[in-house]
């Protein structure tokens, strides 16, 4: 099923991709090693009805927050990370992507005593794009920050943020965007003006103050306990989520069936997916989403223009396998085809 027509000029929307260079993010939250093992199908094993696979090689990407600062550095950001790596094989392999995709390392807050969060994916099949997930294994840090760590990560905030136009706070549920750091990312913002834009996993309620949020309709649903039937549940659950958190913005991401955005000032924004409903693979596109729309806000752009342009880059990291970012270029395409004339019958 192919998406609605675009919501706003194709022009128009690639002045605001250009806009997004060269703006001053940081990214805090917590750094995860996305990491892949890769192989073919064989036989069953004789000593349990499990499938044989034979390993074909791997590979370790950028995830959580650090795939949110990967979106932001690829859309041509100016990208500070703050976050804790331990001391590990998955802190090694995040530091030399970091490196590798551009973004420096003066945020990282080593810890020595805690683990680099890393989910483990083991995919089976013939080629790329026949793989299919097996099984996650997720290897997590044990406890909240230690106190050290905290202290450290605000000093480095301090920084980090001081010429900031925008704050992205990625929160997996591992402690980094603690209470106190939530606090002092609001601080710097309201002492720049700066745009800040949350993307919380299980406890988006105690994100309150932000410019602007990204909950899913099941984290939606869960804020507010209750099911979201239909269009008025949805819309009613929307102003509840403005409200508790005393926000600007929220934008609903729906799956299947687009966003919807909500304005503390304006009308509800129903916005249709873009492209097609046939995905191959929704790992990281929150990441993408959070990432784009808040960048887009720091350029100025109205709010239903940078929902829209979070749309499209949402939907164009779903038709990737695995996580991965979306690039200036890759948005620019999709954006293009838009104003493309349609093919002869």
């Amino acid at each position: 099923m192919s998406g609605a027509p675009p919501m706003f000029p194709v022009a128009r929307m690639l002045q605001l991709v250009e806009a997004l260079a060269g703006r001053r993010v940081v990214v805090v939250g917590d750094l995860i090693a996305d990491d892949y093992v890769y192989g073919k199908p064989g036989r069953i094993s004789r000593e349990a009805p499990v499938l044989i696979v034979r390993h074909t090689g791997g590979e370790v990407r950028l995830g959580g927050g650090a795939n949110a600062a990967h979106n932001a550095r690829m859309l041509g950001a100016r990208v500070a990370v703050v976050g804790p790596v331990g001391r590990d094989w998955a802190g090694g392999e995040l530091r030399a992507l970091f490196t590798r995709a551009g973004i420096g390392l003066d945020g990282l807050v080593e810890t020595p005593d805690r683990r680099t969060p890393v989910k483990t994916r083991i995919l089976a099949g013939g080629s790329p794009s026949t793989r299919q997930q097996l099984v996650r294994v997720d290897r997590e840090p044990e406890g909240p920050l230690s106190g050290d760590t905290e202290a450290a990560l605000l000093a480095t905030l301090a920084r980090a943020g001081a010429d900031a136009e925008a704050f992205i706070v990625s929160d997996y549920g591992y402690g980094t965007a603690s209470p106190r750091v939530y606090e002092a990312v609001l601080a710097l913002a309201r002492a720049r003006g700066a745009v800040v834009a949350v993307d919380s996993r299980y406890e988006l309620a105690r994100f309150a103050g932000a410019t602007a949020a990204t909950p899913n309709e099941p984290e939606v649903e869960a804020l507010c306990g209750a099911e979201l039937g239909d269009e008025r549940d949805l819309e009613k659950a929307g102003r509840a989520v403005l409200d508790r958190l005393d926000a600007r913005l929220v934008l609903v991401t729906r799956g299947s069936r687009g966003m919807a955005l909500f304005e503390r000032d304006g009308p509800v924004t129903h916005i249709p997916i873009h492209g097609t409903d046939e995905i191959a693979d929704v790992t990281g596109a929150g990441d993408t989403v959070i990432s784009t729309f808040g960048l887009a806000l720091a350029t100025g752009a109205p709010p239903a223009e940078a929902a829209w342009l979070a749309n499209v880059a949402g939907g164009v990291v779903v038709m990737k396998r695995g996580i991965a970012p979306i690039t200036a270029a890759e948005l620019r395409r999709a954006l293009a085809a838009d104003g493309a004339p349609p093919p002869p019958r």
